[in-house]
């Protein structure tokens, strides 16, 4: 029974939290931005001074979860707010598709 619900559990985390069909191409131009910080292999932002993390490969539904976050206030980093705050749940879900997958590591 136990394996059951963790199992279960696991398919909620892992399944996308979005009702669009995400698009990754257009993810694609909509989040190039995002390459600017989060595709520098080693960025450290200068201050504060922080490690910046590299998003290709990351897993969808945390994408969409932590951008719906920021977009909210619920997360706190400023320029990631400002980012986030335009966004539709259609743009961060496509975002998320494509970070994703290689996400600018081409």
């Amino acid at each position: 029974m136990r394996n059951l619900l963790f199992s279960g559990l696991l398919l909620a985390l892992l399944t996308p939290l979005s009702t669009f069909a995400a698009d990754a191409e257009a993810g694609k131009i909509k989040g190039y931005t995002c390459t600017g910080c989060h595709g520098i292999p080693g960025y450290v932002n200068v201050y504060p001074t922080f490690h910046v993390p590299r998003l290709a490969g990351q897993n969808a539904a945390y994408l969409e979860s932590a951008l719906k976050a920021y977009r909210s206030g619920e997360r706190k980093h400023s320029t990631m707010n400002l980012h986030a705050e335009s966004l539709s749940d259609e743009d961060i879900a496509d975002i998320a598709a494509w970070l994703s997958t290689d996400g600018g590591q081409e």
